[in-house]
Order: structure tokens, then sequence, then C-alpha cells
């Protein structure tokens, strides 16, 4: 294969994809965490609690996942096979989309 057909750059991308999957899975551990504290400290019903939570749990999931992502984005990158991260985006938008259930819990009963 030619230098310019190659999938693998030996640059630091797949370190900052990694930091930026870290980060993703902070934020969302912390805010999941940080809102369902709010909500029960505000006496918010279990709706707001209940929708905030998957938050913290998909940024577990994720930062759990973390390590081992990397090294199968690695091995693929250095193989020449596409990378599949398909369940942590998964995971990822599903923590989003808690986020966003649970802000508009929060609107509608604070409003």
């Amino acid at each position: 294969m030619s230098r310019a057909g190659e999938i693998w750059d030996p640059g630091l991308q797949s370190e900052r994809t990694r930091l930026a999957w870290v980060r993703t899975a902070v934020a969302l551990a912390t805010g999941g965490l940080g809102a369902v504290g709010l909500s029960f400290r505000h006496g918010l019903p279990p709706a707001a609690v209940l929708a905030f939570a998957p938050a913290a749990l998909c940024g577990a999931a994720l930062l759990l996942r973390t390590g081992r992502r990397f090294h199968r984005v690695q091995e693929a990158l250095h193989g020449g096979r596409p990378v599949d991260s398909g369940a942590d985006a998964l995971l990822a938008w599903l923590g989003t989309l808690s986020v966003v259930a649970g802000a508009l819990v929060f609107v509608m009963v604070v409003s």
C-alpha cells in the first residue's frame, strides 16, 4: 500500500481522540451525578432524578471502556482495518439525550 493510501498516521490523533472520549465521559458522569444531587436537594419529583441518572451511568460506562477502546483503535489503525466505535457513540448519545430529558423535566417543574 502506498504512503498516501495508509490509514495509520504516526501523529497523536488517536491520543487526542482518547482524551476527547475521556472528557465526554467525565462530563456526562459528573454532570449526571451533580444534576441528580441537585434534584434531590431541591425536592424535584423522581422523574427529574430518573431522567438525569442515565447520564451518570453512561458516563461511567464510557470511562470504564476508555482503555480497551484505545487499544482496539490502535490495533485497527495499525492493521489497516476500519475503526468501530458504535457502542461508545451510542452510550454518549444516550447520556446526552438523558441530560436533555432531565433539563426538560427540570424546566417544566420549576416554571
